[in-house]
Formats: C-alpha cells, sequence, structure tokens
C-alpha cells in the first residue's frame, strides 16, 4: 500500500525531532520542501507532525500500555510510527482508521521490518481502545494533568503553583490547540484591507489594527507579498509589543535582542520611516539576516549593531527603548511543539538572570522620562514579575502590564509591561 506524502513527511520530522534533536518548525519546512507538498499536503503533515511532538507523553502511555513493554525499549522507528498511527485514532477526527494503521505500518517497514507487526497490534488495540484509556484520564492533580495534557510534570507543577489549577487547566488545554496563523501587514507599504483585497485568505485581526488571521492554509514563505515585504507571519501577541513602546516618527529607538525582526520592522512601519531605530543583535549571522528582513520591509531607518546586549552602553540616551530578551518560550507551545520538552527549571532560572541583566542594560540608555517596554514570550512569573521587581532599582517606574494567555485570548502567551524612566 502506497503511503500518503504528508504522512510520510510526519514520519520524517517525528524522526528527526526525536532521534536527531531537530526542532520541529524546521525539520517540517525541510522535509515538506523534500516532498514538494502543496498547501494542504503541507498543513495535514504539520498537524501530524505537530500534534505528535505535542502528544508525545500521552501517546508513549497509550503504547507502553498497549505494547506492554517501555517505551524505551522500542526502536526508534517504531516509535515514530506508533506515535504517528495513535495520534491520529486518538486525536484526529474524520481520518479513517484504517488508513492511519495501514499506512503507519508501511511507513516502518524499510526501516524496521521486523517491527511492522508490532506496529500493526498495537496500533490496531489502539483504534478500539484508546478513546477509553484517554476518557480515564483525570487531570485534578498536577501529575496527572501532566499525563492526560502531554507536559513534563513540572510543567504542571508550576502552573497549578503560580495560577491555581482551573487556570492551569486551561491553559494545558489550550497548549496542544492549533496555534492561529497570524500575520502583520507592513503598513509602510500596504494595509491589511489591501491584502485580504489581493488574494490573502486572511480575515481582519482587530487588535492590533494592521494584523491579519489566516482563515485556512497559505503558503507566507513562498507568497509574492513576503518577498515584497508586504506582510510578516508574526503572532498577534507579538504585534502588541512594539503598540505598547507606541514610538514616534523622528524618536530615537533601542530595540535590544532584534532578531529575527519582527517587532523591529513593526516598529519601523508605527514611526513612519522617519527617525533612528538601532537594533542590537549578538550573533552576526541573525544580524545580517535582520538587516536584509529590514530592507525588505523598507525599514531604512534601522541601524544593526553586532554587541552584547546584557553589557550595552550607549554613546547618547534613546526616547525609547524594547527589552525583548531571550526567554522559555512557554507562551509560544501551540506553534513551537518540541519546546515542552527542550525546557527546564534550571533554563529558566539562567535566563531570568539574563533577563535582569539586559532589563539593567536598556535602563541605562533610556533617556529620563523615555518609555521602556520589557516583554517576553512566556507566562513564567520567574521572566516577568520576578525580573521587574527589580525595576524601581533601575530607575524606572511600572506604568502599565499586559498578559495575553492562549486559552483567553486566542494568541501566544506573553507578558507585556511598560516602564518610564523616573531617575538619571
Amino acid at each position: 500500500m502506497s503511503v500518503t506524502p504528508a504522512r510520510r513527511t510526519a514520519y520524517a520530522v517525528l524522526r528527526r525531532v526525536f532521534e536527531h534533536d531537530a526542532y520541529a518548525d524546521r525539520a517540517l519546512t525541510g522535509e515538506a520542501k523534500r516532498a514538494d507538498l502543496d498547501p494542504r499536503e503541507r498543513s495535514f503533515a504539520m498537524q501530524l507532525a505537530f500534534g505528535a511532538v505535542q502528544r508525545r507523553g500521552t501517546l508513549d502511555h497509550l503504547i507502553a500500555t498497549f505494547a506492554q513493554r517501555p517505551v524505551e525499549r522500542l526502536d526508534p522507528p517504531l516509535r515514530a510510527a506508533l506515535r504517528l498511527g495513535l495520534f491520529q485514532l486518538a486525536y484526529l477526527d474524520g481520518v479513517a482508521a484504517h488508513a492511519a494503521v495501514t499506512e503507519s505500518v508501511e511507513l516502518v517497514k524499510p526501516d524496521a521490518p521486523h517491527g511492522a507487526g508490532l506496529v500493526n497490534a498495537v496500533l490496531r488495540r489502539g483504534a478500539t481502545e484508546a478513546a477509553g484509556l484517554l476518557a480515564a484520564l483525570d487531570d485534578t492533580t498536577p501529575q496527572g494533568a501532566a499525563l492526560k495534557h502531554s507536559v513534563p510534570t513540572w510543567l504542571a507543577e508550576l502552573w497549578f503553583a503560580e495560577r491555581g489549577a482551573d487556570e492551569a487547566r486551561a491553559l494545558l488545554e489550550a497548549i496542544n490547540r492549533p496555534a492561529e496563523a497570524a500575520l502583520r501587514a507592513n503598513t509602510l507599504l500596504t494595509t491589511p484591507a489591501a491584502l485580504i483585497a489581493g488574494g490573502v485568505p486572511a480575515r481582519l485581526g482587530e487588535e492590533p489594527p494592521e494584523s491579519l488571521v489566516l482563515r485556512g492554509p497559505w503558503d507566507v514563505a513562498g507568497s509574492a507579498e513576503w518577498r515584497d515585504g508586504a506582510v510578516f507571519p508574526q503572532s498577534r501577541a507579538s504585534q502588541l509589543v512594539a503598540r505598547t513602546l507606541a514610538p514616534e516618527p523622528g524618536e530615537r529607538v533601542l530595540d535590544l535582542c532584534a532578531a529575527p525582526g519582527g517587532k523591529t520592522t513593526h516598529l519601523g512601519a508605527l514611526m513612519e520611516n522617519r527617525g533612528e531605530i538601532l537594533a542590537v543583535e549578538v550573533h552576526e549571522g541573525r544580524a545580517k539576516a535582520l538587516e536584509r528582513t529590514s530592507a525588505q520591509a523598507g525599514a531604512t531607518i534601522v541601524g544593526v549593531e553586532i554587541a552584547d546586549a546584557a553589557a550595552f552602553e550607549a554613546d547618547r540616551p534613546f526616547d525609547r527603548v524594547l527589552v525583548d530578551p531571550p526567554c522559555s518560550g512557554l507562551g509560544t507551545l501551540q506553534s513551537r511543539p518540541d519546546l515542552r520538552w527542550r525546557v527546564t527549571p534550571e533554563r529558566i532560572a539562567k535566563l531570568a538572570v539574563l533577563q535582569r541583566e539586559i532589563l539593567a542594560a536598556g535602563a541605562r540608555a533610556l533617556r529620563p522620562g523615555g518609555t521602556l517596554v520589557y516583554s517576553v514570550c512566556t507566562i513564567s512569573k520567574a521572566e516577568s514579575d520576578g525580573v521587574l521587581a527589580d525595576a524601581a532599582g533601575l530607575g524606572l517606574e511600572l506604568e502599565d502590564t499586559r498578559e495575553t494567555l492562549p486559552y483567553r485570548d486566542g494568541t501566544d502567551g506573553f507578558h507585556i509591561a511598560r516602564l518610564r524612566r523616573v531617575s538619571g
């Protein structure tokens, strides 16, 4: 039996993620290009691959139950085929069970022919028993919630402790749903209405006003709109960051940790390409890409400096500063499916130290009375409230904060704080 290109692509992505530590989004891009998938096939491949990566914890529980052995004892190709097949059987409506079973068996035959019988047996059990096992899972405790919603136990414990059981469960349910596909219209070149009139399959995002939300599959990277710099993939939450800084045309603005450039070019658009933006990026390759992105967007006021944001010293003060430091990304788990398996509590603690250093650098560069925005795409208290607890000691006064949450706002989880420099 032949295997559909979408399933073959998803299987390859799973193997690259779990055997070679590849990032799921990058692996999907490469495999989809190799297979020359059309937009609908690519969309299905992404649904399969991202879903199976996200649900790995729960899927491995099902596999261990049906196979009656620890998942770690199975060969990697078997694990990939079983995760892919069981994800379809357990979580996708409208997928024929026989196709999920037989194509998963066919996928594993070239890589582990001796395991094809096991894959067939486990998936046939899954077709009739998976729903009952999932229904029996209980998320009233952090441990149970971690298994039911497929996250590391420490993450469920953190959200239960910081947000309470009800909000933690709402978050855990939301992070396994497909992410909203949002775009930002580059108002230096076009408008949201003009993009829709020109054929972009989207609706107006309402907030912020330059946002669009795709109605269906669309190859952004392959579009003329992307090549012309008219549109950028960017979540609505991320777009709120530049809006919160609210730079005026003619001002001098500092963007620390600027790559890949979505917020930088948004600042340029809000400033009507008048004034000065200094974009700081520590990695030379990312800095060069940022220069290309700014040129593509027509944001000629952007200048890029290769420097360590934490040690940055300004030659003269800036009117506004954006501090958007590296973070755990726990607000982006819908669109970054493998991230939940990469982040650790130790990593969050190290990031919080770095975030404080970059915030201090931003405060030093800001003129008295100027505005600083601190933003992180996470909902970890250590990286938001914990970092901002040092603000007064840096001469900063907190004016406003905003938090977006996936289950409530339908977009990424962000913590955005606006502060004012009150002392020299």
